[in-house]
């Protein structure tokens, strides 16, 4: 259960979702505040994706999007110079509702999004696994890599893990963190990938009929 206030870390093009690591680099002071009070307290933040357009009030209180997800700190190494390199573990989706400015860093009313599967989804779940595996495989192997994901991985954990991690742009992110639930969200990065395909294989046609 998340608590009523989170501290918030605002990024151009970071996304967490919930069951997946993040690490992170802390240098800004306010962002080495934020850090501090967490380590004292519950060790949560709230990671929230800027808007398009964030540049001009950076330094202030750009808006951000309402949706975003808290993560627990499970690792924190403070540097010589005072920076501190740091591990996310998400752990829920939440809704901003309110913020108070009275910290040097942004601090949030949030109100916690659960996600559970419906009684009876495991089985079109475990599909809609299989078929993001098979459009996931060419993309690694593009990159030069190899599909190794462990069957033991859950569904979820493994869906949320690609949203996270493939190479997508930062709002298509933000688009699928805010899909209601994982079946959703697994079904939405399918057809984003499809399309990516699509596209891809139609641009390589064209540059060959010329």
């Amino acid at each position: 259960m998340l608590p009523p206030e989170l501290p918030l870390f605002p990024l151009p093009d970071v996304v967490l979702f919930p069951d997946v690591c993040l690490p992170l680099h802390i240098f800004e002071q306010r962002y080495r505040d934020m850090l501090a009070d967490a380590l004292q307290g519950d060790r949560l933040i709230g990671m929230v994706l800027l808007k398009p357009g964030y540049e001009a009030e950076y330094e202030g209180h750009p808006p951000i999007y309402p949706i975003g997800c808290a993560g627990l700190v499970t690792h924190a190494e403070r540097l010589p110079d005072g920076r501190s390199d740091i591990v996310l573990q998400g752990l829920q989706k939440f809704r901003v509702l309110d913020e108070s400015r009275d910290r040097s860093y942004r601090r949030a009313v949030v109100e916690p999004i659960r996600e559970s599967l419906p009684s009876g989804a495991a089985a079109a779940l475990r599909d809609a696994r299989h078929r993001l595996e098979a459009l996931v495989a060419p993309i690694v192997e593009r990159a030069g890599g190899e599909m190794k994901i462990p069957p033991s991985i859950p569904d979820a954990e493994l869906v949320n893990a690609l949203a996270q991690y493939l190479p997508l742009e930062s709002v298509e992110k933000q688009a699928l963190l805010e899909r209601d639930g994982v079946i959703a969200r697994c079904e939405s990065l399918i057809e984003l990938l499809e399309m990516k395909a699509l596209l891809q294989r139609s641009c390589a046609s064209s540059k060959f009929s010329h």
